[in-house]
């Protein structure tokens, strides 16, 4: 089995007139760290390129083409790109991305330490509303620029370890790290751009929304015998608080690191492997435990039905 060093570099703000090649040179200083630290794969959040712009509501296509990738790498990310390599670390990140056939996804890229893209994920829980909502403190709108992703919940064999993504909102439905457990996954990694207020209960509290993030995160990683790690896009975004609680959870769910602070922040663990296998053979071996037989209701409903 492997043992890596993971990297969280989680970002602070990213204001509205920031340019991407502004934010891709804090994410070098953080893959340099990293570096100095013996990383192996540094994971960086949702959306990382941009502020969280779904807070705006928009209704010129140009206007939202804008915060949209049409390639990766592209000019602005190379550098990134270019420096992983040179530095010898696999990285992963968030970015919108508008395809060549005109969708657009919410979606994260995992490389190689040699900087080849070996992984693609698009957001498939979108949560959020669509059009302009009066009843919302502010607006969360990615069902309205993002389509919901086509690409399932894949994993892939990257630098020995067997390695999936997942993105925001996912990481709070358990089918997102179960169909990963399914394939084997040891390592999930998840960026986020959670808004600290709730824009439908703003009395909710960050302590109470900084919890539900850190118990989804460790009920994944546990109930699926599997390294995560959750990297947050924190701070103020032209007035829009966002949470920082960036966490690299064990397979057994304990929190191995965790940010301290709502700014551009490394948090970094030696992961070994082997220690998803105990898990994996004994409470949580799908094989002889599972009973797909009484799971149907699962993939054949979506709302609840009360039946009684």
């Amino acid at each position: 089995m492997t043992v890596m060093k993971i990297a969280g570099a989680q970002l602070g703000a990213i204001q509205k007139a920031d340019s991407r090649e502004s934010v891709v040179k804090r994410m070098i200083a953080l893959l340099d760290e990293a570096a100095t630290k013996g990383a192996n794969l540094v994971v960086y959040p949702e959306l990382a390129l941009t502020t969280f712009f779904p807070r705006w509501y928009m209704e010129n296509q140009a206007e939202i083409d804008f915060w949209f990738e049409t390639e990766m790498p592209n000019s602005a990310t190379q550098p990134l790109f270019d420096h992983a390599r040179d530095l010898n670390i696999a990285i992963t990140f968030g970015y919108a991305e508008k395809t060549p056939d005109g969708h657009y996804y919410n979606t994260s890229i995992i490389t190689d330490r040699h900087a080849n893209i070996v992984g693609k994920y698009r957001k498939i829980h979108l949560p959020g509303h669509s059009e302009y909502d009066t009843q919302r403190a502010f607006q969360h709108l990615e069902k309205r620029y993002f389509e919901p992703g086509d690409l399932g919940f894949n994993v892939w064999r990257n630098e020995g370890v067997v390695m999936g993504m997942a993105i925001c909102n996912d990481r709070r439905w358990p089918e997102t790290f179960r169909c990963m457990g399914l394939q084997g996954v040891e390592l999930v990694a998840i960026g986020y751009n959670t808004p600290s207020v709730n824009a439908q209960m703003s009395d909710e509290g960050l302590d109470k929304r900084l919890f539900h993030s850190q118990l989804s995160l460790q009920a994944g990683a546990y109930q699926n015998a599997t390294y995560v790690v959750g990297v947050a896009k924190a701070g103020v975004e032209d007035g829009h608080p966002l949470m920082g609680g960036s966490i690299i959870v064990d397979p057994d769910g304990f929190i191995l690191a965790k940010a301290m602070t709502e700014e551009d922040e490394l948090i970094i663990a030696e992961c070994d492997f082997a220690k998803c296998d105990f898990g994996k053979k004994t409470i949580f071996d799908f094989e002889r435990h599972r009973r797909i037989e009484h799971y149907g209701r699962i993939t054949s409903q979506t709302g609840a039905i009360v039946e009684v």
